[in-house]
């Protein structure tokens, strides 16, 4: 099940080791990429994405990549 496509380009953010990230995976959130609770009652959840080093990793708006959480270029596939 793939959630509601909130943007057609990845997001870009600046993660620090160690720490963890919540990505909305249902894409309702309006605090894109992370959750925001949007998904209560819904099948989705939040997934963790635990930083194992300080570094720009490019987060999935379009909520469709194999590789939850981060970008793989399915956006690029969407009509």
């Amino acid at each position: 099940m793939k959630g509601h496509v909130a943007a057609r380009t990845p997001i870009p953010v600046e993660v620090e080791a160690g720490k963890s990230y919540w990505w909305c995976a249902c894409g309702q959130s309006k605090n894109q990429p992370f959750c925001d609770g949007s998904h209560k009652g819904s099948a989705f959840t939040p997934l963790e994405y635990k930083a194992a080093e300080s570094k720009k990793v490019f987060f999935c708006a379009c909520k469709q990549t194999a590789n939850q959480p981060l970008c793989d270029g399915s956006h690029n596939k969407l009509a």
